[in-house]
């Protein structure tokens, strides 16, 4: 059985106006990020109602400026990963390295469509590798 989900903390809401208008823009983004998220959903991780909830909050957060978990107002990356390990285990597993969850998603994204938007062949060798792979702090 697979242990409980992990709770998001009491946050004040977001400027839904701003989120609107992002979402307008941006609606395939956001319909690509679900759609991922969907398809690496694990079914006994919870309902199906509290997965969409999840991936909604995601993708949506995926729209702000912030590393995601600052987008989601969680207190750090860890509960963010916690998250995402949780509901959406075989897509945290491909994070093999550690990467920036917003740029990971990304990425995926990138991968599915056949295109490569990094400035080098692998990431090792790469100049923005601090920008993927660096700390995240407020």
């Amino acid at each position: 059985m697979a242990a409980p989900a992990p709770v998001l903390p009491s946050i004040p809401a977001p400027d839904w106006a701003a989120l609107a208008t992002r979402m307008a823009s941006r609606h395939d983004e956001v319909t690509d990020l679900l759609n991922l998220l969907r398809e690496h959903a694990d079914p006994a991780a919870g309902s199906a109602a509290d997965m969409e909830a999840v991936a909604w909050a995601l993708a949506c957060a995926s729209l702000g400026d912030q590393h995601l978990w600052q987008d989601l107002r969680l207190p750090s990356r860890a509960e963010l990963t916690q998250l995402i390990a949780h509901w959406f285990p075989l897509l945290a597993a491909r994070n093999t390295g550690n990467m920036k969850w917003k740029k990971f998603l990304y990425k995926q994204l990138c991968l599915r469509e056949g295109l490569t938007l990094c400035k080098a062949p692998s990431c090792d060798v790469c100049s923005d590798y601090a920008l993927c792979f660096g700390a995240e702090e407020r």
